[in-house]
This record gives C-alpha cells, sequence and structure tokens, in this order.
C-alpha cells in the first residue's frame, strides 16, 4: 500500500547537499537537483561562509537553496538571510518553540532535523507544527562533532505504518546504489544526500550525483 504522504506518480525530490565549489553547484542544478544545500557549520568538512556562500547562490539555476544550521543564534540566521536563502533546514537540537520563533521573526520556509536509531524516536515529530517539513536523518554515532553527514543508514522499517505529521526527507547515508531501495520501502517524497555521493570526504563526485538523481526520480 502506498503511504499517505506520497502521491502517485509523484516523482521524488531531491536534494544535494553541502556543495562548496561554484561549479558543482550549477552541475547539480543542471542535472535537475530540486534543493541545494549549504553547510554554515564550523566543524563540517563541507562549511561555507555566507560570504561564500553569496558566490555560490549565482550557480543555483531553478533549484532552491537550502541553509543548513545547528542550533544557530539571531546573528548567523541574520547573515545567512541575507544572501536571500529563504529556506532554513534545523540540524541541532532546536526546540519546537525555537523553530517556531524562527520562522516568525525570518518569514523564510523552516525544516527540521530529526536524528532517529529507533521508532521511538519519531515520537517527537508531531510537535513541530511550525516546521514545513522534517528530515527524517540517522542519529550521529556516540561523541560525533557535528550532527550530520556521517553516511549512516538507518533501520528503515522504523518507518512503517508511521503518520508523518508534516511533509518530510528521508536521509541518512543514502548512495546512489541504494536510493531507490530506500524509496521503495519507506514511501519518501523527497531524499536528501551529502557524503553518499562524494569520493573524498567533502568533495562531491559528479557521476555519483548524476548517478544518484536518475536513480531518485525513476523510482
Amino acid at each position: 500500500m502506498r503511504p499517505p504522504w506520497r502521491n502517485a506518480g509523484a516523482m521524488t525530490h531531491v536534494k544535494i547537499c553541502g556543495l562548496r565549489d561554484p561549479d558543482l553547484v550549477r552541475f547539480c542544478a543542471a542535472e535537475g537537483a530540486d534543493w541545494i544545500g549549504f553547510v554554515f557549520v564550523e566543524a563540517s568538512p563541507r562549511h561555507v561562509t555566507p560570504e561564500a556562500a553569496e558566490t555560490l547562490l549565482l550557480g543555483v539555476g531553478r533549484a532552491v537553496p537550502v541553509a543548513l544550521l545547528v542550533d544557530p543564534d539571531d546573528v548567523l540566521i541574520d547573515r545567512v538571510t541575507r544572501t536571500g536563502i529563504r529556506v532554513l533546514q534545523l540540524h541541532g537540537s532546536e526546540t519546537p518553540e525555537r523553530v517556531a520563533e524562527i520562522r516568525e521573526k525570518t518569514g523564510c520556509e523552516v525544516w527540521k532535523a530529526l536524528g532517529v536509531a529507533i521508532a521511538e524516536d519519531l515520537a517527537g515529530a508531531g510537535a513541530f507544527e511550525a516546521a514545513d517539513r522534517l528530515l527524517i536523518d540517522a542519529k550521529p554515532p556516540t561523541g560525533a562533532d557535528r550532527t550530520g553527514g556521517h553516511g549512516a543508514a538507518f533501520d528503515w522499517t522504523i518507518l512503517e505504518g508511521w503518520d508523518a505529521p508534516r511533509p518530510w526527507i528521508l536521509a541518512g547515508g543514502l548512495t546512489p546504489e541504494n536510493v531507490a531501495a530506500a524509496i521503495a520501502a519507506t514511501g519518501a517524497p523527497a531524499v536528501d544526500v551529502s557524503s553518499g555521493v562524494e569520493k573524498l570526504r567533502g568533495l562531491k563526485d559528479r557521476e555519483r550525483v548524476r548517478a544518484f538523481l536518475r536513480a531518485a526520480k525513476e523510482v
């Protein structure tokens, strides 16, 4: 049975995250990425500054730029939104109240990432009523210095029977080799990839990006 959040015949939307190179931004956009993510987190090997992002944004074409932030203060949010980015992905320990506050202050579309390992981790998803989308990601390894981009998948079967309270995106350990199976198993209407299309840490591979996009959109 098709999950209730996925429309029959709908093409899967794809976000390629962690771009730092202007040529790769243009490539991802030309190949059909729906969203292109920029990481404003200093601990990440994919970190960019708001100043660098202004140049990268010139190549996004029809793709929608997304800012990945972890527990950002208002100063960073202001710097990022001044670049023109209007979608904020919150990937830290932000509370439902903080998500609502950021959405109200900025007027931006706001996504909230939730790290999951077991079915019980989905229980709090409904509290994020202010989030425009939820990003369901694998919980980071114990002791990790960042909340995402670890290339680890979680057990997709925990999503069986889940009544998603908001539109959602599947992330965590996705690759060109497994993304079709992940979509088929979960009914995910959208997917997010970063390390799964890299040949070196923080460096995207064009052929893997192309293969991922084709595999996801042909499901």
